[in-house]
């Protein structure tokens, strides 16, 4: 079976540290869709690394990891990234894989990305101008190049052909903020490398695995209330985040999933533009700014903070079939006299627990359920019956509200901070 583990929210969770906490208990660890977009910080020993595109598996020595189809790929960001990590795995190429059916980020994807986004002004998305969503444009569109057709004789002139049709729109949104002649030295430079790694018919592979019986962890990124049909459209990314979008970034048949993981933080966040109902833009917003050190790990933007939104996060939880949940960052909020979950929405005078369809442009007045803070000294040294009760009544209504279980509660970025229920 496949077990699968996103994000509940908007991003930014700690998918990276808890899929590096389970990996010891599975074969491969395979992402399945999204890109550099992503950002999923791993800190252990001392050490910290963020990875963008490799899966968090990658630091289990037994562990395989694969780039699965559904993700878009930068070579070049690809080649950085394997720079940061190669000291501390040196064996990974023999533990990375990649499809041959994922999609490359070409420069010219990064370059229509910034042009797209100057040319909104105010109604900016709030992209990460990665690539992303000029990437997945093409491959809906039926134009894209995926990373087997580096393997092909005429890559170049397919190459020179889509980069052409790019130059003209990014001519025609009047920006000229590049220099493509160096940025398709380091493409080509990057592609030479990614060569060198074992680039496989990915299906295959995983379908092979669930034949052996080998044990498969999907990882997402991102978040669930960004997926594109299904999130604050058209403030999403471009892919599927949810748990279906595991069969279509691995090619597996909806009958392996297995359990599925839902990861949340004890409060909310958000980066770039868009609705955010429990939005704190106020002294406490950045209290948890700062305490949480809420600042993107891909990009180093500040994110937006809010309490924690229960009607969003039971949402997510019915769209994803979550079985078990994982609640990130309970020690940020230590020591606050009070804090408060949003239990209710009260759209034009009516109270709802459903998110509505127009959660761009409803106004939202979150009804909230106010809890006393919990001491300064939450730690997870003695597990969860020894933690401080107001904490516990905390994660109690939580669950209780949301009909699920709270399996996992991570108390900070380490991986010895995690308490296991």
């Amino acid at each position: 079976m496949i077990d699968v583990i996103l994000g509940l929210q908007w991003g930014d969770e700690g998918k990276g540290k808890i899929a590096d906490y389970l990996t010891p208990n599975y074969d491969v660890v395979a992402r399945f869709q999204g890109g550099p977009n992503a950002g999923h910080s791993l800190e252990f020993e001392g050490k910290k690394f963020v990875l963008n595109t490799i899966p968090s598996g990658i630091f289990g020595k037994n562990t395989l990891n694969l780039i699965g189809n559904g993700v878009v790929i930068d070579p070049v960001r690809l080649q950085e990234e394997i720079s940061r990590i190669v000291s501390e795995c040196p064996d990974y190429k023999e533990r990375l894989l990649i499809s041959q059916k994922a999609h490359l980020i070409l420069p010219t994807h990064r370059i229509l990305d910034a042009a797209s986004e100057a040319a909104k002004g105010d109604q900016k998305i709030g992209s990460t101008l990665r690539g992303i969503g000029p990437t997945y444009r093409d491959k809906i569109g039926r134009s894209g190049l995926r990373v087997g057709d580096i393997l092909e004789n005429d890559f170049q002139e397919r190459y020179r052909s889509i980069v052409s049709e790019h130059l003209k729109l990014i001519q025609f949104l009047g920006y000229s903020d590049f220099d493509l002649v160096s940025e398709d030295q380091k493409f080509f430079a990057a592609l030479e490398f990614l060569k060198t790694h074992k680039l496989i018919n990915s299906e295959y592979f995983i379908n092979d695995c669930l034949l052996q019986g080998k044990k498969i962890l999907a990882e997402g990124a991102q978040g669930s209330m960004l997926d594109v049909e299904f999130g604050s459209y058209p403030y999403v990314t471009s892919s599927n985040t949810l748990t279906g979008g595991v069969c279509t970034g691995l090619g597996v048949a909806p009958k392996h999933i297995g359990k599925v993981y839902g990861i949340f933080k004890a409060y909310c966040t958000r980066v770039g533009s868009g609705p955010f109902p429990t939005e704190l833009d106020n002294e406490i917003g950045e209290y948890i700014r700062q305490k949480g050190h809420e600042f993107g790990a891909t990009t180093g933007r500040k994110r937006r903070t809010g309490w924690l939104d229960l009607v969003a996060l039971k949402y997510t939880i019915m769209l994803n079939g979550v079985d078990e949940l994982i609640m990130m960052k309970g020690d940020v909020l230590n020591g606050m006299s009070e804090l408060n979950v949003a239990t209710h929405y009260r759209i034009a005078g009516e109270e709802t627990q459903q998110v509505p369809a127009n959660l761009c442009s409803a106004s939202i007045q979150p009804q909230y359920k106010a809890f006393p803070g919990w001491s300064e000294n939450l730690t997870h040294t003695h597990g969860f019956d020894a933690m401080d009760n107001t904490f516990k009544t905390y994660v109690d209504f939580v669950e209780n509200y949301l009909g699920k279980r709270i399996s996992v509660i991570s108390l900070g970025p380490q991986r010895d901070a995690t308490v296991t229920r």
